[in-house]
């Protein structure tokens, strides 16, 4: 029988590896957010709008859009799925370092994996420590976060439109970007196909979901009550996925998460490492914080099988909380993904 861990041993083992580790490709890099690197909102922008377009590659684009609820421009990275337009739409959430460049593209072989499928896959930047979510107040280190209207209101009528989408469309995530897709699902029935979370924990009210959040906007500077409030307050409980998992009834749904032990990848990640000591503390991050989402993870597969609701759930023998072990999650998502968006099923592994 596999072991199950204690939620208050799961909340302590990311504690301790999210306070702990520092930055590095082993784990995800918790860094406190650079001095002066705040988000300025600009008073002048009041209108959403797509303002300017790069193109980056065959299949690639950066669209500039001008976000009325953000009162900033937000920098979206786009794959062009193959094929003629109509497309559906793969809205992919980075993990809690929204770097100025999605992490699923520098680290996360995203690329790569999507280059032959036809799906417009959109990766979000910048989203540092946010939750993904609507802010009660502007922070003094991250900003003004107001990334659910801008996910779930502004983005898609602009990026859908441009591409020539089919209003179909999926969303998916890793760590902090799991918890989060899976929160604007349940939070807006009906608007995604199917949603997948990989390495990611979805309570936000109980004494685990409680810590992670703290921790996660804490890693990067942030103020937690600023997200919601105080933990008393009901925004808590209303972006809880597990007390809101009745509302993902009729969503396709993946999850996934390993149990900390390191792959064969993660070892030689640290034998390449300059200084493998360092390396060796770092994967011992890692393993804590994978750990911390396979207890999560497990909790929101039994609350859906108590409800009655189909998911697919790969719990994985081996990897930790690294981007090698999530650029190979990636590919088992798909399956699920492909066929809520009526794309081409590959056969099965």
């Amino acid at each position: 029988m596999r072991a199950r861990i204690p939620v208050t041993a799961a909340a302590m083992a990311m504690i301790a590896a999210v306070c702990a580790t520092p930055a590095g490709g082993i784990p995800v890099d918790p860094m406190p957010r650079a001095p002066g690197a705040t988000p300025t909102a600009e008073s002048a922008i009041t209108r959403t709008s797509l303002v300017r377009i790069e193109v980056l590659g065959k299949q690639r684009i950066r669209l500039h859009i001008a976000s009325a609820a953000m009162r900033r421009v937000i920098a979206i990275d786009t794959l062009i799925g193959t094929g003629p337009a109509p497309r559906p739409t793969l809205y992919l959430l980075d993990g809690v370092d929204g770097e100025k460049t999605s992490g699923w593209l520098t680290k996360g072989g995203a690329d790569e994996f999507f280059a032959d499928k036809p799906v417009d896959v959109v990766l979000t930047t910048g989203g540092t420590g946010s939750m993904y979510s609507d802010w009660v107040r502007t922070d003094a280190a991250l900003g003004l976060n107001r990334w659910e209207t801008f996910l779930t209101e502004e983005l898609p009528p602009l990026v859908e439109t441009y591409l020539g989408g089919t209003g179909a469309r999926a969303i998916a995530g890793v760590s902090m970007g799991a918890q989060a897709a899976m929160m604007l699902t349940q939070r807006h029935p009906g608007m995604y196909r199917a949603v997948a979370g990989m390495s990611g924990c979805y309570s936000t009210s109980d004494q685990l979901g409680r810590a992670v959040t703290t921790i996660t906007v804490a890693s990067r500077g942030g103020n937690p009550e600023n997200l919601w409030g105080p933990p008393s307050s009901p925004e808590w409980a209303a972006h809880d996925s597990l007390l809101g998992a009745e509302r993902l009834r009729g969503t396709a749904i993946y999850l996934s998460a390993a149990t900390g032990a390191p792959t064969g990848v993660d070892l030689a990640e640290v034998a390449r490492a300059p200084d493998i000591v360092a390396a060796l503390g770092e994967m011992g991050g890692g393993a804590a914080l994978e750990a911390g989402a396979r207890s999560c993870t497990e909790r929101l597969a039994a609350r859906l099988d108590e409800l009655d609701i189909p998911a697919t759930v790969d719990l994985l023998a081996e990897g930790m909380h690294t981007w090698p072990d999530f650029r190979a999650q990636l590919p088992l998502t798909w399956p699920t993904l492909a066929k809520a968006l009526e794309l081409p099923v590959p056969p099965p592994r």
